[in-house]
């Protein structure tokens, strides 16, 4: 790969598993590198709600997490479990079914209404941002004209990942001053612009693309769909998608920074810091279209059942999600075998098969999502409490850990 990736908060905010693959080889140990029993941790390859709470337990402790959720299902029967506290100092448990920022699992939701507008024509994937988008994308050496929308989508478009923080500041005291701040789609592409592209955007039948995580390029993409529509990016998906699956826990916040009670705190370490910092109000314009949504464990696990079950997506443009590319060598170090459809990751599992989903990080929490390649298993991991360097290496394979051996384990 060209291009190298930092650590920070806008790194963070993607997803950790690029922050985590870049660091270092450290991860390499703990990832699924060798084969294990498909029932390891489980007894007789089946799950149970009691194992499932020893499990979560045990990644509470692995990841230094302050508490995390955990929703198993296996066809229509679902085990949960909880461990750890929803605010600190308090011995309050996580609540069920709570509200969570659902970070970069948003791509997925995005992508999926970019495809249906594919479906009906308005729009293509070999269409460039130009076409869309006039001069938003120009300068430094970057060209829209040569973007197309599959790069935004597959992360092939070598647009620099920016974020806010690399002009606000990375401390606890910066995130403090900057929490309530509104942020224009605009503004996000205009500090990518600043920067020279990664590389090269890739041609459609490149098999190896050059490839680098880019929040901008999804926040291009609601751009686009705004621009097609003539409705907001979260507008579409709420009436494409949200509604007609009965999401009643998912919402774009805009400029809300608070989350609807009950909810779990969410707490980082920044870097410099010795103690956690409360994040869980706060302004996601910052993000946009690439990690604005708020959901909850149950609902990112019936969007994701749908679309793997073909309900949201027709064949053809399913097709295309799920048409994948390697994330490159560097992030390989950390995630043998990943790769990127559009808005979609697929991993190899330890006991054969695939895992599907996305992930999603902000400062403060992390969620990983797991599902079998027609829906019918699924794990949802909601962790709070995170930090970077060995604490985020450490927490990032406790969690695809537990991903990985449930998926393997099934449900009981």
């Amino acid at each position: 790969m060209k291009a190298t990736v930092k650590t920070s908060r806008a790194r963070l905010a993607t997803t950790a598993l690029l922050a985590a693959a870049v660091a270092s080889t450290a991860l390499a140990p703990g990832t699924a590198t060798a084969a294990r029993p498909a029932s390891a941790g489980f007894a007789d390859g089946r799950l149970t709600s009691r194992q499932l709470q020893r499990e979560a337990a045990r990644v509470l402790a692995e990841g230094g997490f302050v508490g995390i959720t955990v929703r198993v299902r296996d066809g229509a029967r679902a085990v949960h479990a909880r461990a750890g506290e929803a605010e600190l100092h308090t011995g309050r448990p996580v609540p069920r079914g709570a509200p969570f920022r659902i970070g970069s699992v948003t791509k997925t939701f995005v992508a999926t209404v970019v495809l249906q507008l594919v479906a009906e024509r308005r729009l293509s994937l070999d269409d460039t941002v130009e076409r869309w988008l006039p001069g938003v994308v120009s300068g430094n050496g970057n060209d829209g004209s040569v973007i197309t929308v599959r790069n935004l989508l597959q992360h092939t478009s070598g647009l620099h990942n920016y974020g806010p923080e690399d002009d606000t500041g990375n401390t606890a005291a910066d995130f403090e001053r900057t929490r309530f701040d509104h942020w224009d789609p605009e503004q996000l592409i205009a500090g990518a612009v600043r920067h020279q592209p990664d590389f090269p955007p890739a041609p459609a039948d490149d098999p190896k693309p050059d490839w680098n995580y880019s929040n901008p390029g999804y926040v291009l993409a609601g751009m686009i769909i705004e621009r097609v529509t003539g409705r907001p990016w979260a507008e579409e998906v709420r009436d494409r998608i949200i509604r007609p699956l009965g999401l009643t826990g998912t919402y774009a916040p805009g400029d809300d920074p608070y989350l609807k009670p009950p909810h779990a705190h969410t707490y980082h370490l920044f870097p410099g810091s010795v103690t956690w910092t409360d994040t869980t109000a706060r302004n996601v314009s910052r993000f946009d279209a690439g990690a604005a949504l708020v959901g909850t464990e149950h609902d990112v696990d019936r969007f994701f059942t749908a679309l793997l079950g073909g309900r949201l997506l027709p064949p053809a443009q399913f097709a295309e999600m799920r048409r994948t590319v390697s994330v490159g060598e560097n992030f390989e170090v950390g995630f043998p075998g990943l790769k990127y459809g559009l808005g979609l990751m697929q991993q190899p599992l330890t006991c054969g098969g695939d895992t599907w989903g996305h992930g999603g990080d902000l400062e403060g929490f992390t969620v990983r999502t797991g599902f079998s390649a027609d829906g019918r298993r699924s794990v949802v991991v909601v962790a709070n409490g995170t930090g970077g360097g060995e604490r985020l290496l450490g927490a990032e394979r406790a969690v695809r850990g537990l991903v990985d051996r449930a998926l393997c384990a099934g449900a009981e």
